[in-house]
């Protein structure tokens, strides 16, 4: 079995273009880390601004908001007007949030940097995952794997710089991320270079005009899209409560201070990193469909138990959720590609923006929810949405319906 794996990863290495995954894994990272540095940071803005519940999930969803609205459009213009320095244009929006994040002692100032690091999200996410999709080739699920798991891994080591460099001072060293956003634009310079030489010969070629046929009829792929709807509702209500929420309820229930809860949230970022990376190839291999299923029902065992179990339990069940739903992204995003395979930015931005506006509208909702019922309570009404998974066996297979390059 290992060896058929082996060569199934030696076979992918040499099709795709790997250098050029690499640098959008490491561009995703980078982004996603200086993302992640918002809400690790929620604990310490809470206090220095004396903020309520409901307050902080304005602060998502301002962030939220301003990517998810933005990314489709985004997705839309450079589906018709290609642009190849589209990534470090958003990066200098996220640079200037960060700038402004580290310094705005007010809720007005919190919301204005918040919104300009959504912008810089709402370029990377479309334009990156449509670069990432043509870099591919003919092993789509494998390359969208290796960019999300960059963002999974960012993702995961921002509340733990947060931890390190952060907590243990004040808000204004956020400011050292500013290393990161060099980093950042460091790591575009081959996508760039490569795009750019894409486009070129794209242009030159009869290939530019061409288009790849619908799977499926129109009927059909509206009812396609609108379960996937049903799906992201699903995931990311879940992903929400613990990405925002899991350090609070760690500090109420167990008692355990700022940084041995970035510690926990650290496992549970780790876990969407790994099951990212398994997500994306063994779509390739089975059929988006069933990977699908799988991963969002299959989290509903760890979300069930996870609020009736002491603190090392609560971890690991947190790493099982975790590695189980993260999956179930690659899969649906290719999914919606394949149905629209025309409309690859555009298709893109458009479920990277209703995933986060769901998890903002889910940040607020829960907020607010936190107030009055509080934390714990928000994690036992969460338990039960991985279960909206079942809806799942009624998406049409697509595997072998579609071969884009």
């Amino acid at each position: 079995m290992s060896l058929k794996l082996s060569t199934f990863y030696n076979r992918i290495l040499s099709i795709t273009n790997i250098h050029v995954l690499l640098a959008l894994c490491a561009a995703h990272c980078l982004n996603d880390l200086l993302q992640s540095v918002v809400t690790a940071v929620y604990p310490m803005l809470k206090t220095e601004l004396n903020l309520d519940f409901a307050q902080i999930g304005l602060i998502t969803l301002v962030y939220q908001i301003a990517a998810s609205i933005f990314q489709p459009l985004v997705g839309y213009v450079f589906d018709r007007r290609p642009f190849t320095l589209s990534l470090p244009m958003g990066m200098c929006c996220t640079g200037t949030g960060i700038a402004l994040f580290a310094y705005c002692g007010t809720l007005t100032g919190i919301l204005i940097s918040v919104f300009m690091i959504g912008l810089g999200s709402a370029t990377l996410h479309p334009e990156a995952s449509r670069i990432t999709s043509l870099a591919g080739r003919g092993h789509r699920g494998f390359a969208q794997s290796v960019f999300q798991v960059g963002g999974n891994f960012g993702g995961s080591i921002g509340p733990l710089l947060v931890a390190l460099i952060v907590a243990p001072n004040d808000r204004h060293h956020v400011l050292w991320f500013l290393i990161v956003v060099a980093l950042c634009f460091m790591s575009m310079r081959p996508i760039c270079s490569w795009y750019g030489n894409y486009l070129r010969t794209m242009r030159q070629s009869a290939e530019m005009a061409s288009h790849n046929p619908l799977p499926l009829s129109k009927s059909r792929t509206i009812f396609a899209i609108a379960i996937i709807v049903v799906l992201i509702f699903s995931k990311y209500i879940y992903m929400t409560s613990l990405a925002s929420y899991y350090t609070f309820y760690l500090i109420e229930r167990f008692g355990v201070t700022v940084s041995q809860s970035q510690v926990c949230l650290f496992v549970f970022t780790v876990a969407t990193a790994a099951g990212t990376l398994v997500g994306g190839p063994l779509g390739d291999r089975f059929g988006r469909k069933i990977i699908i299923w799988v991963s969002i029902l299959g989290t509903a065992p760890f979300s069930l138990l996870l609020p009736h179990v002491s603190l090392p339990a609560t971890v690991i069940l947190s790493f099982g959720a975790g590695f189980m739903l993260s999956s179930a992204f690659p899969a649906i995003l290719l999914y919606a590609q394949e149905l629209l395979p025309n409309k690859l930015g555009m298709i893109s931005g458009l479920f990277f923006g209703f995933a986060f506006g769901v998890g903002g509208i889910a940040a607020a909702v829960l907020g607010d929810f936190a107030d009055i019922y509080g934390i714990i309570g928000v994690y036992n009404f969460c338990a039960y949405t991985p279960l909206l998974g079942i809806v799942a066996a009624l998406l049409p297979n697509l595997k072998n319906k579609t071969n884009m390059a």
